[in-house]
């Protein structure tokens, strides 16, 4: 693997971290607990009340990521959607999602796995990738446990730099169902402009859902958003 060079600083520290239920203990696969000192004070004594800040990134995903996505997925009741028909909740079917189609890079489609401290909570990529016309359609989610952080926006953002400068690609799209005002303020905090309706394009359950499209340029100004450190394949 290699570590793509970006204009902005290597990591990101996001500036809250995520927590279990009320009254629950962490799921397996959950974030770790820290173990390290905190700030430190200007009198120069190490703040313990304090904890740092996680890091963000985008990797690449790992088999060892299993655990971490059969907790996204039994604590986020909306993510059965974004993986179709295909039931994650136990480990060994999350680990032949991740080696089937998470894991494995293509000139078409490639995945990141959005992680905090180590840990996968999400998931950004890029598919359908044309480099004839230079076109891919943008994709992602995160983990239930892990929202309220920015993250989405902040992977979002580093996806299509990576798109634009490594892949070559000057036009990314993404669509949202447009009772989903949460992802479209993703969507627009990271530069994609909003294009257009299409009526009832997605069928969920019996129920069919009006998307929201949403596209970015590559020679559109670059959002106010500090990039993540991405690593490739």
């Amino acid at each position: 693997m290699r570590q793509v060079a970006v204009a902005t600083p290597a990591v990101y520290s996001v500036a809250m971290r995520a927590r279990p239920a009320k009254g629950t203990a962490p799921p397996a696969g959950s974030l770790p607990a820290r173990t390290r000192l905190g700030r430190t004070s200007r009198a120069g004594r190490a703040d313990r009340s304090v904890p740092p800040a996680p890091v963000a990134m985008l990797r690449p995903w790992r088999l060892d990521d299993a655990a971490s996505l059969q907790t996204a997925f039994t604590v986020s009741g909306d993510l059965a959607a974004q993986v179709g028909a295909i039931e994650l909740s136990t480990v060994a079917r999350c680990e032949s999602f991740i080696t089937e189609n998470l894991a494995p890079a293509t000139v078409s489609r490639q995945n990141f796995a959005i992680s905090l401290d180590g840990v996968a909570v999400g998931n950004v990529g890029v598919g359908s990738m044309e480099h004839r016309h230079g076109t891919g359609w943008v994709y992602y989610w995160v983990s239930a446990e892990a929202r309220g952080q920015g993250l989405a926006t902040l992977a979002l953002a580093s996806i299509a730099d990576w798109a634009f400068t490594e892949q070559g690609l000057h036009r990314l799209e993404l669509g949202h169902r447009t009772n989903n005002p949460a992802s479209c303020r993703v969507a627009t905090t990271a530069g994609f402009a909003a294009e257009g309706i299409e009526r009832q394009k997605l069928k969920y359950g019996t129920e069919r859902f009006d998307v929201e499209t949403h596209a970015r340029l590559r020679t559109d100004p670059r959002p106010p958003v500090r990039l993540l450190s991405t690593v490739t394949f």
